[in-house]
């Protein structure tokens, strides 16, 4: 009777696990057989200890022989499902390495990079030389050699990173001007753009790394006038329309006269508003003939020659032109500001 009981239960075990379509349902179908409280093998198992020792010697061969059917057919139903789950993964993150790959995402120029090559091209349309020169400059090139001596009082203007042996970070862009004399000599037309140093605190309208771009034309009888037309031509082809133009007196130790150039409130029209200060104008750079000491120290005769230089602010017109109104925002890294350019 028992011995029946342990076909019969196999039987069933077998049916169970072979209907089972999921790992839960096959989890269901093990508890059932051996679970170890109901399970129908520990029920039968129990049983056996009211048998004479001949027969529960038979009948445990049995119980063993059905046991090991059915934790044979649990652990084949087990791996087939674990196959089925691994190839649907497999299906589903299934990558085919023989395509090309998708494109790297396009990016884009900083928009001081963008604004930096426009005047380039500008000026070398105008039969300007591009020129650079070291970040890490000589006191001689990056003061004496533009008429700012030690006790010269424009030193203090101007907080300076120094380094060692004379050498620091320049604090603007017009020693590559007297490089570009020592070199080259005249006539010469050049232009250059770069990186410069300050030792100031930063805040929103202050940096201690900004850039700017140099200007110069050394020739026979260049005027005022000369000055003016170039002038005019660069805020024309920065803000895509004729810009008028007024020259203010300045003072810069390596030109003579010096004049700050302004333009006419692009907001207001020149009618007076919060951004030029009721004023009408405009800063956009300073400028002006270049000191005979400055041609003289780079071995140019002033008498024979004369010229015109100029400094311009790139990230402060960065700045004007797209309405940045915190200088920390365009080298801070953040591509969420970076991607709007």
């Amino acid at each position: 009777m028992l011995g029946q009981s342990i076909r019969n239960l196999e039987a069933d075990s077998l049916a169970r696990v072979a209907l089972a379509n999921n790992a839960e349902e096959l989890e269901a179908a093990r508890i059932a057989a051996f679970g170890r409280k109901e399970g129908a093998f520990q029920q039968i198992a129990k049983e056996m200890s009211k048998l004479a020792p001949d027969e529960r010697k038979h009948i445990g061969m049995l119980l063993n022989a059905a046991k090991q059917a059915v934790e044979t057919a649990l652990e084949c139903r087990k791996q087939r499902f674990a196959q089925a789950a691994l190839a649907a993964r497999l299906d589903a993150e299934w990558l085919d390495l023989t395509l090309p790959a998708p494109g790297p995402r396009r990016g884009h120029l900083h928009p001081l990079t963008q604004i930096q090559r426009e005047l380039e091209e500008l000026f070398l349309s105008l039969g300007f030389a591009v020129l650079d020169g070291p970040e890490v400059e000589t006191e001689y090139h990056n003061f004496d050699a533009l008429n700012i001596p030690a006790d010269h009082p424009a030193r203090d203007a101007q907080d300076t990173f120094w380094l060692k042996d004379g050498f620091l970070l320049r604090t603007h862009t017009s020693p590559v001007q007297v490089r570009g004399m020592e070199k080259l000599g005249p006539p010469l037309r050049m232009v250059a753009p770069g990186r410069v140093f300050r030792n100031e605190s930063v805040d929103a309208s202050h940096e201690h790394t900004f850039y700017q771009l140099e200007g110069m034309m050394i020739d026979r009888d260049v005027s005022v006038a000369h000055l003016i037309y170039f002038m005019k031509t660069l805020s024309t082809s920065i803000f895509g329309r004729d810009v008028p133009v007024r020259l203010r007196p300045g003072y810069f130790p390596f030109v003579e006269p010096g004049f700050e150039l302004d333009i006419q409130c692009l907001i207001c029209g020149g009618a007076g508003c919060a951004v030029c200060k009721q004023s009408g104008w405009v800063e956009l750079l300073g400028c002006g003939l270049v000191n005979p000491n400055v041609l003289r120290l780079s071995g140019i005769d002033p008498e024979e020659w004369s010229g015109f230089a100029f400094g311009l602010g790139l990230t402060r017109l960065v700045m004007m032109r797209y309405g940045i109104d915190d200088i920390r925002l365009l080298q801070g890294g953040d591509l969420r500001f970076l991607e709007q350019f």
